[in-house]
């Protein structure tokens, strides 16, 4: 399915790419990849923060292509991280794993279920990759955004 297909299924809608906005939404998941290396706080609390960075950063690759997702719609999150490879050309194997990270913060989220330390260390682990890649990215398609 296109980007185009999901704007007209209204998983996504338009949004014009705004180098101010991208930095912030870059500064703000920087911030919490920081949050999440804090030892002193639960491992739930790191794994939100982490996760919360993934996810920053696969909407900044969405609004660089001139998209967001409609947060209206059901499946946001999913969305946002399965469109990885049409936005910044991500290797399926890679969104396979954030897609399994973003069901652990659903079962962590809405079941209680807990986090484990190792749960913790993959989803920092992926967060400061995808950051690195998505900045190669943008400095490589998108330039005049950073």
């Amino acid at each position: 399915m296109t980007l185009e297909n999901l704007l007209a299924i209204h998983k996504l809608v338009s949004q014009q790419p705004d180098r101010a906005a991208l930095q912030r939404l870059l500064d703000a998941a920087a911030r919490n990849l920081l949050d999440a290396k804090v030892t002193a706080i639960s491992d739930e609390n790191r794994f939100d923060a982490a996760y919360k960075a993934i996810m920053q950063c696969a909407m900044a690759g969405l609004w660089a292509n001139g998209y967001r997702t409609a947060t209206s719609q059901p499946g946001h999150h999913q969305t946002a991280i399965q469109v990885l490879p049409k936005t910044i050309g991500l290797e399926m194997p890679t969104v396979i794993v954030l897609d399994a990270l973003r069901k652990q913060r659903n079962l962590s989220d809405y079941e209680g279920d807990p986090i484990a330390p190792r749960a913790v260390a993959e989803c920092i682990k992926q967060a400061e990759a995808l950051m690195e890649y998505l900045r190669a990215w943008l400095a490589k398609n998108k330039p005049e955004l950073l």
